[in-house]
Order: structure tokens, then sequence, then C-alpha cells
């Protein structure tokens, strides 16, 4: 087995561990010095990879908080680990089955922990420890694992349908698994949860057209790129034409749907999570509208709001909870 599969969990992130520096409040109520550094661990990952969802969580309560972040830094883990896999698998340096050797494995932990093991590694500590306060199904981590190993061995897609299915595994199932840790009064949430996590996937996709296309990879359905007369090689060519305009409107037109969608949804979580889920959800789908002010070139440039961007909604979202509650 080759020595990259045993790199520990928390080699990927200690750069970032070592350099990000915490409010100390949401690490107070904890009292084990461990568990303590293995929160603040995934924080650190969460405020580094995840900007706009940390910026949101902030205004949780401390243990939903921690939750989300352990959440956040297991499907984090599972994300670069494949991403570095498949570098290596293009240089020949690993295999898909040594790749498949460290997902079973990583699949094990996840089972040992379930039957209550517990393990030194930061993220596998914090998610351990969020598991004896909330109820998130085994299933839910099994599918992620099986969505990020999707991208080693699929990189085009013919249809929405294939393009939901994807979306479901890689993004509705941490929308699932956090869902478990806002809270939530009916049932129905989970199905909007499954809703935003498309929409916010969707959004994902259009925004990192240029960088998928570098590493070979179109989410883009191809039935949709052939419905606007679009080929791959235009793609790759970075042809920005009233073709490709179009479909990029087709497709934030879809993405803005299932948002509306979810907005059902939130009303039904408790009440402390609804602020910072209304602005993780406005905050992410504003980004379709920097994407429509780049006149749609996701080529070569990047869709993001600067912090003060994501701030400025604030207000507008806490009129609008107290307006529905």
């Amino acid at each position: 087995m080759s020595s990259i599969l045993r790199i520990p969990y928390n080699t990927l992130f200690r750069p970032l561990y070592e350099r990000t520096s915490f409010h100390r409040s949401v690490i107070d109520d904890v009292s084990d010095e461990g568990l303590k550094d293995a929160y603040r661990h995934c924080r650190a990952i969460t405020r580094f990879h995840a900007k706009t969802f940390y910026m949101a969580t902030r205004f949780l309560p401390n243990e939903k908080q921690r939750g989300i972040f352990a959440i956040y830094g297991l499907c984090r883990y599972l994300d670069n680990l494949v991403d570095e896999c498949e570098d290596l698998v293009a240089k020949s340096a690993i295999s898909l089955e040594e790749v498949d050797a460290k997902l079973d494995f990583f699949k094990n932990r996840l089972v040992d922990i379930y039957k209550g093991k517990s393990f030194d590694d930061p993220i596998l500590l914090a998610f351990a420890d969020t598991l004896k306060t909330y109820s998130i199904s085994i299933e839910l981590p099994f599918f992620l694992i099986e969505g990020v190993r999707q991208d080693l061995v699929k990189s085009r897609y013919q249809d929405f349908n294939e393009v939901y299915e994807y979306s479901y595994k890689v993004a509705s199932v941490v929308g699932l698994m956090t869902s478990e840790v806002f809270g939530y009064r009916d049932e129905k949430a989970l199905d909007y949860a499954i809703d935003l996590g498309i929409a916010m996937q969707l959004t994902n996709i259009l925004r990192d057209v240029g960088e998928d296309l570098q590493r070979g990879r179109i989410y883009l359905p191809k039935s949709d790129l052939e419905m606007f007369g679009i080929s791959e090689e235009q793609l790759f060519n970075r042809v920005l034409d009233e073709n490709f305009k179009n479909l990029m409107r087709f497709q934030i037109n879809r993405a803005r749907e299932y948002y509306r969608k979810a907005d059902k949804g939130i009303v039904m979580l408790s009440r402390d999570s609804r602020l910072p889920v209304y602005l993780a959800r406005h905050n992410y789908s504003r980004i379709l509208e920097k994407i429509e002010q780049n006149e749609y070139n996701v080529f070569d440039q990047r869709a993001y709001l600067n912090q003060t961007e994501k701030l400025s909604i604030i207000p507008k979202i806490l009129f609008d909870i107290r307006a529905k509650s």
C-alpha cells in the first residue's frame, strides 16, 4: 500500500490549523482538552475553505456551531483526499484500487465511530462527539464517499438527472446531516434541505466551469450543451458567445428554482438556526448575480462576494425572518 494511504487526517490541514486564530467562546464549555483541539481543528478547516458558510455558522449557539464544524471537517477531508488522489492517479503514482482501499479504511473507521469507538484523529474525534448529541444516519457520510469518489471515474454528465444524483451525494447529504444539528419541527424540512443542497451545488458548478475545465471535467449536462448548440471543443476553447450566455441563463434559472423551493423549509427549522441558514442561502445564491454581472464569463473570472457584501444582507434577512415568524 502506498504511503499516501497512511497519511493521518490532520496532516492535510496542520499548517492551516497552526496559523488560524480563534474566539474561545465556542469551545469554552468543552472540558476535555483533546476535544477542544479537535473542534478548533474542524473550525479552522471551515473558516479557511468555506468562508460564506463559516460566517453564517457564527450566528448559531456554540454547541450547534461545534456540530457544524465537525460535519464540515469530515466532508472537507474526504473532498481533499479525493482531489489529492486524483492528481496522483493522473500521474500514475497511485491506483484507483489504492484509493478505494483508503476510502474503505475511512468507511470502516466511521462504522467503528458509530459503534462508540474513539480515535485520536481530530476530525473523527469531533464527529464522534457530535454524534452523542445529534442523530446523523451513517448512510449520509457513506453517500458522500460515493459522491467524491465519482470524481475519480466520471468527468462527463449526460443529462440533468445524472447531475442531480451527483449533487445529492456531495451536497444534499451535507444539508441532511447539518439539518440534524440545526433542528426542525417538521420532517418535510429535510426535503427542502435536499433542494438547498442541489441549488448550492448547481451554483458551484456554474461558478467553477473554468476551473473544472482545467481538470478535464464538464459538469454541465451534455443534453443541455446540445440544446444550446455548444460542443465540448467550444467549452475548452472558452468561447463566450451568445449560445453560451443563453446556456448560462438557463442553468441559473434552474438553480434559482431550487433555491425558491428550499425557502419553504427554512421556516421549519429551529428558531435559533434560521438566520444562519437564510444567510448561507442568500449569500450563496448571490453568486449567481455575480456571474450575471460578469456577463457570464465563468472561464477566467471567479464570481464571489466580499465580506462587506456578505454582511450587508443581514438586516433584510432579519426583517424577513420576523415577518415569517
